[in-house]
C-alpha cells in the first residue's frame, strides 16, 4: 500500500470510528474508501468490517458511564445481536452482493422515520403500558427480533446499522437517549465483533480474503476516532442528536443510491 493511500484509509478510519460512536454508518466513509483504492468488494467490506472493531469497542467503553445499570438488557439484546450477525456474515460469503443491494436504502430512509417520530411513538407506547399491569420493560419478544434481523443485517454490510438500533430501542424502550445510545454501542461492536471472528475463520480456511493492511490502518483510526466521538457525542442534546442522525442517514441514501 503506498503512503497517500494508507493515509487516506487512516483518515478514513478516524472519520468512520467519530461517527460510529454518535450515530452509526461510518462503513459508507470507509467501504467506499477501499473500494476506491482498487479493492474487491466483498474484500473491502470483510477488512472494512474487521478494522471497525476496535472503533466500536472504544466508542462503546466512551459511553461506559451510560451503560450502567444496563446488563440485563444488554445480555438479552447481545444474544440476538450475536445470533443475527453469524447469519448475516454467512449470508455475505455465500450470496452475491445484489441481493440485499436494493433494499438497503429503503432500511435506512425507514429507521430515519422511525427516529424523527419516536418521541410521538414512545409518548403513545407509554399511555398502552400505563393501562396494563405488566409490560415489558425490555421491549419483549418484538424488539429481540428487530435487534436480530439488525445483526443479520450487520453482520452482511453493516453501513447506518446503529441508525436502525437507536431508532427501534428508542420507540420500543422508555429511557433516555444517550443510555440507549450507549446500548446501541455495545450492540453494534457485539455484531461486527462476531462477523470480524466469522471472517477470520473462513479467512484460515481460504474460503476468503482479507487486507491486513487496510484492517490494521482502518483499526488505528478507528478506535482513535471512537474515543472522539463517544466524548462529544455525549455532550449532544437528545434533539441535536436526533437532527444529527438524520443528516447522516440521509447522506447515507444519497451516497448509496448514487454508488
Amino acid at each position: 500500500m503506498e503512503v497517500l493511500d494508507a493515509i487516506a484509509v487512516l483518515a478514513a478510519g478516524i472519520a468512520a470510528g467519530g461517527i460510529n460512536a454518535v450515530v452509526g454508518s461510518g462503513t459508507l466513509i470507509t467501504f467506499p474508501t477501499l473500494l476506491a483504492l482498487g479493492y474487491p468488494p466483498v474484500v473491502a467490506n470483510v477488512s472494512n468490517n474487521l478494522g471497525l472493531v476496535t472503533g466500536n469497542l472504544s466508542g462503546a467503553y466512551g459511553y461506559r458511564e451510560e451503560l450502567k445499570g444496563q446488563r440485563r438488557r444488554l445480555v438479552r439484546m447481545g444474544s440476538a445481536s450475536f445470533a443475527g450477525a453469524v447469519a448475516g456474515g454467512l449470508l455475505l460469503l455465500t450470496l452475491p452482493p445484489e441481493a440485499f443491494a436494493f433494499i438497503v436504502p429503503v432500511l435506512i430512509l425507514v429507521a430515519l422515520v422511525l427516529v424523527v417520530v419516536q418521541p410521538r411513538l414512545q409518548a403513545w407506547m407509554r399511555e398502552r403500558r400505563d393501562g396494563q399491569e405488566k409490560h415489558r420493560p425490555e421491549g419483549g419478544l418484538g424488539l429481540w427480533l428487530g435487534v436480530f434481523g439488525t445483526g443479520m443485517y450487520g453482520g452482511y454490510f453493516g453501513a447506518a446499522q446503529g441508525i436502525v438500533l437507536i431508532a427501534m430501542l428508542g420507540i420500543a424502550l422508555d429511557d433516555d437517549l444517550q443510555r440507549l445510545n450507549g446500548a446501541k454501542n455495545a450492540m453494534v461492536s457485539i455484531v461486527n465483533g462476531t462477523a470480524a471472528l466469522l471472517f477470520i475463520t473462513m479467512w484460515l480456511l481460504g474460503e476468503t480474503d482479507i487486507s491486513w493492511w487496510a484492517v490494521l490502518l482502518i483499526a488505528i483510526g478507528s478506535t482513535v476516532g471512537g474515543w472522539l466521538g463517544a466524548k462529544l457525542g455525549r455532550r449532544i442534546p437528545p434533539m441535536v442528536l436526533r437532527g444529527v442522525i438524520v443528516a447522516v442517514g440521509l447522506a447515507a441514501i444519497v451516497q448509496l443510491l448514487l454508488g
